[in-house]
């Protein structure tokens, strides 16, 4: 489920649902850091997976997540397996990669608890990379085989516009292409995901290979239930404002 509102209350809710896993949204949503930190405190308690999606590659803010304990990661728009190998480095200390070096100061070894973190520190990162373009399903192999890439997440939202049909997720022609990124995926041996909010798109691809599915998304549960309920209990009028 995808948490996007940057409320801590709600991903708690969320986290207490039952599903397998929420995605902390930093992309479209309001979360910055301090708002990530509380929400990966929040849902702790509970038997869920939280990923964290960085509104970018950058190196510095993948560092700063990490350093929060953010434990699994989903970055966006990577359409190369050059961008692949460089976020890889970015979750990775050297010699390795390039992440900064600070967690005797940070949530992510626990200010130093955790024992040999700095040399054991991959052991504790996933890392899931975005195909959400045409070059990115064109070289969804290539990233995919990625050595430090653990999955992929196919994005049919800005997949579809890349192919000049914005809105139109379900489009014949943008399913193939989402399902074309799958059988590359797979073949590389990686687990890989997508966004589906109607159960029967999402049972679809479920079926096509898809190993994690994003089903829904605590604004749009919130939107769509308050709008029931005023279908329900409030008369129509001519006078109601849409829009802001």
């Amino acid at each position: 489920m995808w948490v996007c509102s940057g409320s801590p209350l709600v991903a708690e809710i969320c986290a207490g649902g039952g599903l397998d896993w929420l995605l902390v949204d930093m992309e479209h949503g309001p979360s910055g850091l301090e708002s990530v930190l509380a929400q990966l405190q929040a849902v702790a308690a509970y038997p869920v997976t939280p990923v964290v999606r960085v509104p970018s590659g950058d190196a510095v803010t993948i560092k700063q997540v990490l350093d929060l304990g953010a434990q699994n990661l989903l970055v966006p728009m990577v359409s190369s397996s050059d961008e692949a190998r460089a976020l890889v480095e970015a979750v990775r200390y050297p010699p390795r990669g390039r992440r900064g070096v600070g967690s005797a100061l940070a949530r992510s070894a626990r200010w130093n608890r955790v024992d040999d973190y700095l040399v054991g520190a991959d052991a504790y990162v996933s890392l899931f990379v975005q195909v959400e373009n045409t070059a990115g399903v064109t070289a969804a192999a290539e990233i995919a085989a990625v050595d430090g890439v653990d999955g992929v997440f196919v994005g049919p939202s800005d997949l579809a516009a890349s192919m000049g049909l914005i809105g139109q997720q379900t489009h014949p022609d943008v399913t193939a292409a989402v399902l074309r990124a799958f059988e590359a995926v797979r073949a590389a041996g990686k687990p890989v995901g997508v966004n589906a909010f109607d159960p029967a798109v999402a049972d679809a691809y479920l079926a096509a290979g898809a190993s994690f599915v994003l089903v829904g998304a605590d604004v749009a549960l919130l939107a769509r239930g308050s709008e029931a309920l005023a279908a329900r209990f409030v008369a129509p009028s001519t006078t109601r404002r849409s829009g802001y």
